[in-house]
C-alpha cells in the first residue's frame, strides 16, 4: 500500500477590477508566458508585498529596540571598533 501526501492549497475566488493600463500590463505578462494567468501574477505580487512588509516590520522592531536602549557615551572610534569586531566574528 502506498500513500501520497500532497500539500493542499485552498484558493478563494475574488472578483477585482483593474484600470486599463494595469489590465494591459497583466495581459502582456500572461501573453509573454512569464505567468500562466492574471491570478498567478496577483498572488505573486501579494507574496512579494508580504515579504517586503515582513522586512519592514523587522527593521521597525530593531529601530524601536535601539531607541529604547538609550544613548551611548562611546566615542565614534569605540563604536567603529565594536562594529568591526562584531563583523569579524
Amino acid at each position: 500500500m502506498m500513500y501520497i501526501c500532497t500539500k493542499l492549497i485552498i484558493m478563494v475566488r475574488q472578483s477585482i477590477s483593474f484600470t486599463e493600463p494595469n489590465d494591459k500590463w497583466l495581459k502582456k505578462l500572461v501573453d509573454s508566458k512569464e505567468y500562466t494567468s492574471k491570478s498567478e501574477i496577483i498572488n505573486d505580487l501579494i507574496r512579494q508585498a508580504r515579504q517586503q512588509q515582513s522586512k519592514i516590520d523587522w527593521i521597525i522592531a530593531r529601530l524601536e529596540m535601539a531607541e529604547k536602549s538609550g544613548f551611548t557615551s562611546d566615542s565614534k572610534a569605540d563604536i567603529l571598533a565594536q562594529a568591526k569586531s562584531s563583523a569579524n566574528g
